[in-house]
């Protein structure tokens, strides 16, 4: 089950030649794929192109009619070893992933790859979420580019560029038997627009052709002596043979006045950016008709040595637009006007910032402040002063009117209550090292729970605390990995580590039934039936198969008096080796995809439908808040009563509860005052269902007529 369904959308796939395409980004793409005739795509889930992924698999039975083979990989490695099919057969495939981790972790088969070379094109489109909206560390897809040899095309964001870029991308592969990388930005992946379809192509060679006439060239093969001829040919034939391509195919282009004293180079995803900022300085207009000379880089590597040196003829200075760094971009390039004893001004990291986003405030004032230096004539009179701006007011200091947001765990999440039976244990046996892992758990590190101290990387939680496996050791380090990172790589790098090196810590596998963090879609793990894919794999059948003795499974990991004592048995037990703890709960997002429009549906046809509600009696609350403080639920708030002899808000839960029933389990786990209740909402209900409310209501009345004459009162004298 994925985040959403493009079950109506991809039907727009089957358009054919001279049709009109509206639609997102991530649709152009798979359009572009089967209109090129790939032949087979594989991929990993993971922001911005977790929805390419959903496309593929929602578009399976249009990719059946064309012999396309697809499949979601167990991991980004895994997906780049797919392009092998592409080494000696002339097919094209395609493998998407999330970048740059993705592409750490598919480094290895990205380097045989590049090395060996590739018959068939083999195109890889990454998706680089830089900038504050990432989740991931700061690093750029452009050094993997330059490290393997593989080329980089960087699409200016609108549909038409972004189909043409595909179509180019696979003849580039093929012209210089070279894999590319296309890299897509969140606003690329979801800008919505139109071009003209052509029709889709059959593979030239499907997969199983290739099965039934097998092939192979020891010459692409990585093993001495043809690995040490690889370099010499990625050198001496594939990259002139690119550099060709790209300028005989025009794949770079320009923009604005032939002549002029300044220009601005840019990579393609930034266009859009650098276009409204010359909107806004009044230089360009709605059309994108510029005054200032635009070399739009949509093949940012290689880069075309005489392409770029034409373009700085006659030009005092040019101004680099290369998001992120290191400025690989500008340095190249100021390394080839220096070799050329050119005097044309490179301009770059002086103006733009060194590091993060290049938003559109960014955008107006790094390219107002190269203009204002560089070119004073051509800016109208108001944005020639510095540090001007076109904005008709300052904004106010949001920070001081809006409280911080910080990541946390959705309404109702499964793994809060997991670490509120952290936070007990820790309570009664003092703290621990605990090693976290990417995913939805790892918002633990934040307030109310504050848990971890390390994330290394996906499914490498446990493997992160092995260090301190220590003979000495008188406590035992704690350790979280989800189902996700567990199937990615854990088993082998984190559980198989642990067991191989007799690790006598505690792993806790968070269990949500799906790769929740990327949108929840299926894993081996996962308890939905799947059409296409093997599922309902136990995580504890693995586990024990990889050879571990102490493992515990808990089912439901809203019992959070359970999940506790397990905790503390792991942590006191005197079996030493790994000690794993398998706690289930499906994702409550997923959840209430599926169940809310069956439950709202039924609603509205009649049927009777019991919905629980929970609430806090602020009678009985204390306002003491250690359930907010062992929750941190975002339906539990505080709320200010009327009453003038109660000084502290109480406790309040509010419409967004999907009735989880985790802070009443908190609350009694911790010991703590008895003020939830739990309510069930009736919906259409039953003649018994009215009768019973109606005795009910006459028992509260009875007892609070009867509590209410026996209340002291006093009488003044």
């Amino acid at each position: 089950m994925a985040e959403r369904s493009f079950a109506k959308e991809v039907e727009k796939l089957r358009l054919g030649a001279g049709e009109e395409f509206s639609g997102e980004g991530i649709l152009a793409i798979t359009k572009a794929l089967l209109q090129c005739g790939v032949g087979y795509v594989g991929g990993y889930q993971g922001a911005p192109i977790s929805h390419l992924m959903d496309v593929l698999a929602d578009a399976q039975d249009i990719l059946g009619e064309l012999g396309v083979h697809y499949e979601a990989s167990a991991s980004e490695a895994t997906a780049t070893a797919m392009l092998a099919a592409s080494v000696h057969y002339p097919i094209r495939g395609a493998a998407t992933f999330k970048s740059t981790v993705g592409t750490n972790v598919a480094s290895d088969a990205l380097a045989n790859l590049a090395s060996g070379g590739v018959t068939g094109g083999a195109l890889i489109i990454v998706g680089e979420d830089y900038g504050e909206g990432s989740s991931i560390m700061q690093e750029r897809s452009h050094a993997f580019a330059m490290k393997s040899q593989v080329w980089l095309l960087d699409p200016r964001p609108n549909l038409p560029s972004i189909v043409k870029s595909v179509e180019d991308s696979f003849e580039l592969s093929e012209a210089s038997n070279t894999p590319v990388m296309l890299l897509v930005r969140i606003r690329c992946c979801h800008v919505h627009g139109q071009f003209i379809a052509k029709d889709n192509k059959r593979p030239g060679m499907t997969v199983a052709e290739a099965l039934d006439s097998p092939r192979r060239d020891t010459k692409r093969i990585v093993l001495p002596p043809a690995s040490f001829l690889h370099e010499k040919e990625k050198i001496e034939k594939r990259w002139p043979a690119a550099v060709d391509f790209i300028r005989s195919h025009k794949i770079n282009e320009f923009f604005g006045p032939d002549i002029a004293k300044v220009g601005i180079v840019l990579q393609g995803g930034m266009y859009n950016g650098v276009i409204r900022a010359l909107q806004r300085i009044g230089l360009a207009d709605l059309y994108g008709e510029t005054q200032v000379p635009l070399y739009v880089l949509n093949a940012v590597y290689p880069l075309v040595e005489d392409e770029f040196l034409g373009f700085c003829q006659g030009k005092d200075a040019v101004l680099v637009v290369e998001e992120g760094q290191p400025n690989y971009i500008e340095q190249a390039m100021a390394s080839m006007l220096h070799k050329a004893d050119h005097t044309t001004r490179i301009i770059g990291k002086e103006v733009m910032p060194m590091a993060g986003e290049y938003t559109g405030q960014v955008m107006f004032d790094g390219v107002g402040a190269f203009l204002r230096e560089r070119a004073p004539h051509l800016l109208p009179a108001q944005i020639r002063a510095p540090n001007t701006t076109d904005m008709s007011q300052d904004l106010s200091d949001l920070t001081a009117l809006v409280p911080g947001r910080p990541p946390g765990f959705c309404t109702g999440c499964p793994e809060r209550p997991i670490f509120a039976a952290t936070k007990l244990i820790e309570q009664e046996l003092g703290h621990h090292h605990i090693a976290s892992d990417i995913g939805c758990h790892l918002f633990s590190i934040m307030p109310p729970f504050e848990l971890g101290a390390t994330t290394m990387g996906y499914g490498l939680g446990p493997a992160s605390a092995s260090a301190f496996n220590s003979p000495d050791a008188k406590r035992r380090s704690i350790s979280f990995v989800g189902d996700g990172g567990f199937w990615h790589n854990g088993l082998t790098s984190s559980i198989g580590n642990a067991v191989f090196n007799r690790n006598d810590g505690v792993i806790v596998i968070v269990d949500n039934f799906y790769s929740a963090a990327t949108g929840g879609q299926d894993i081996l793990s996962s308890r939905a039936n799947n059409r296409s894919k093997s599922t309902k794999h136990p995580i504890t059948e693995a586990v024990k198969g990889m050879g571990v003795k102490w493992v515990r499974h808990i089912e439901r990991t809203y019992d959070v008096n359970k999940m506790r004592d397990t905790l503390r048995e792991a942590l006191t037990t005197p079996t030493t080796g790994p000690k794993v703890i398998v706690a289930s709960s499906e994702c409550m997002l997923n959840r209430q995809r599926r169940e809310k429009p069956l439950i709202d549906k039924a609603i509205k046809g009649g049927e009777r439908m019991v919905k629980p509600k929970f609430g806090v009696d602020e009678d009985i609350c204390t306002g003491d808040h250690a359930c907010i403080r062992l929750s941190g639920c975002p339906s539990l708030s505080v709320r200010t009563l009327d009453d003038p002899l109660r000084d502290d808000p109480v406790a309040h839960i509010d419409q967004s509860c999907v009735g989880c029933g985790n802070c009443g389990e908190v609350a009694d786990a911790a010991v703590l005052c008895p003020s939830f209740y739990r309510a069930d909402v009736v919906h259409n209900p039953g003649t018994w269902d009215r009768f019973a409310d109606n005795i009910r209501r006459k028992l509260i009345g009875m007892m609070q007529n009867w509590r209410e004459r026996r209340r002291l009162e006093f009488v003044d004298a």
